[in-house]
């Protein structure tokens, strides 16, 4: 008789996590982290003094239980900001639920939509967890990449498309929803209204649920612009659109998500969030609250404006890491938005020791260089599925939301890496 004292079947094949391995990694060899998408700076000041004031409240219900689908304070600021942005006026009670980080959200929205038996799209390269997730919930991901289409020793993440005959051809009738990264981790694509517009159609035409990561809505640099795909005709009442408090306070480490969208949709992922986490806690909610009600003040002085000056704090540093891979013989691809680049390895002529793994190239690279450079990275083949890992071993990702003096040390190490194959 088969013991019954083991995990459940759902979850197998689910246990491999990269952020587990690779941080311990760098955290092992004592790696400059270039690797997982956090800052090594404080957030704003004015946001650390939220947390400050409601820790120290008077009012001793900040201590305790708030409500399960968000804090009344929070989600009313939400809607407060997201209404003009999607162009609909949005009930706190009803459009607004909350999370732990943009993680939770995303469990809450697949467990609460997706059924055994549905399909979901997911298109690539995409944020590692959702394809675990599609399968936990007993839905079969089918996956459409975005593929370059230009090469050089610098190209563009507006370079990468995606094929409208490829994305259509994995819509079916059991097509439940469609994962979308906008911009994109990892490679920092900001899509067009265009390239929106065409996922939109098909999201009508299949009459299928767009769940659309949106955390790094505020990061986008150059000329481009960052439109949410539910502000499209006909997507409000099929779009669920998931934002982060870590990624746009720099707070990673607070772990608080929402999710805005029709009440249909919403009220699913309300009643899976309070049979799992219940709620989220209470002064984390009320300083995010606090930070956005101050930030929605400063929307007309974008100097002042950290939903804006992010940005343009950010991009020097894009540029300066642009410049370093460049001079360290690598191939950037320099991203529209968010805070990680991808870079091609293959121009240099470098023999890294097979680590005797069947993994992609791009993992064996980088557990190479976290432990003989003291560099540390990310594989990108962990962000597509098995049949299109190639698309992704020839990169790898580094994070750029960091000090200058940081860049600037994995410059040195590149540098230094770089001269020593020229000899």
């Amino acid at each position: 008789m088969a013991s019954k004292l083991t995990g459940a079947d759902r979850i197998k094949g689910t246990e491999k996590n990269i952020w587990v391995e690779f941080g311990k990694l760098a955290v092992e060899n004592e790696a400059l982290n270039l690797g997982q998408g956090f800052p090594d700076f404080k957030p704003p000041q004015h946001v650390i003094d939220e947390m400050v004031t409601a820790v120290a409240s008077d009012n001793h219900l900040m201590h305790q239980y708030t409500r399960s689908f968000g804090h009344p304070r929070l989600v009313s600021a939400l809607t407060k900001l997201y209404s003009p942005l999607i162009g609909q006026e949005l009930d706190p009670n009803k459009n607004v639920t909350v999370s732990v980080g943009a993680y939770g959200v995303l469990f809450c929205a697949v467990q609460g939509l997706l059924n055994p038996g549905d399909e979901a799209v997911i298109i690539e390269p995409y944020f590692d967890c959702y394809e675990p997730m599609v399968k936990v919930a007993g839905a079969t991901p089918f996956y459409c990449p975005l593929r370059p289409t230009k090469t050089g020793q610098v190209t563009s993440s507006r370079d990468w498309k995606l094929d409208p005959k490829e994305l259509e051809s994995k819509f079916s009738e059991k097509t439940k929803a469609v994962f979308i990264n906008n911009p994109n981790n990892p490679v920092g694509k900001v899509y067009s209204r265009e390239e929106l517009q065409m996922v939109a159609d098909l999201c009508i035409k299949y009459n299928v649920i767009c769940l659309s990561d949106e955390v790094y809505e505020w990061m986008v640099y150059d000329d481009n612009k960052h439109i949410k795909i539910a502000s499209l005709p006909g997507m409000w009442e099929r779009t669920v659109t998931i934002g982060s408090a870590g990624k746009t306070f720099s707070a990673t480490g607070w772990k608080l998500g929402w999710a805005v969208g029709p009440e249909e949709l919403i009220f699913p992922m309300q009643i899976l969030h309070q049979n799992c986490t219940y709620n989220c806690p209470t002064p984390v909610q009320e300083a995010v609250a606090g930070s956005l009600e101050y930030e929605m003040k400063m929307l007309d002085q974008p100097d002042k404006c950290y939903f804006y000056s992010l940005a343009k704090e950010l991009q020097p540093k894009r540029d300066m890491l642009t410049k370093i891979c460049q001079e360290a013989g690598l191939s950037p691809v320099v991203p529209e938005g968010g805070y990680f680049m991808m870079v091609n390895t293959t121009g240099l002529n470098v023999d890294f020791p097979d680590d005797g793994t069947n993994d992609p190239r791009d993992f064996k690279f980088v557990r190479w260089m976290t432990k003989e450079l003291k560099l540390a990275a990310i594989p990108p083949s962990a962000f597509y599925n098995q049949e299109h890992k190639n698309l992704g071993e020839n990169y790898i990702r580094f994070c750029f939301i960091k000090k200058d003096e940081t860049i600037a040390a994995a410059g040195d190490i590149l540098k230094k890496w770089s001269g020593s194959l020229k000899k």
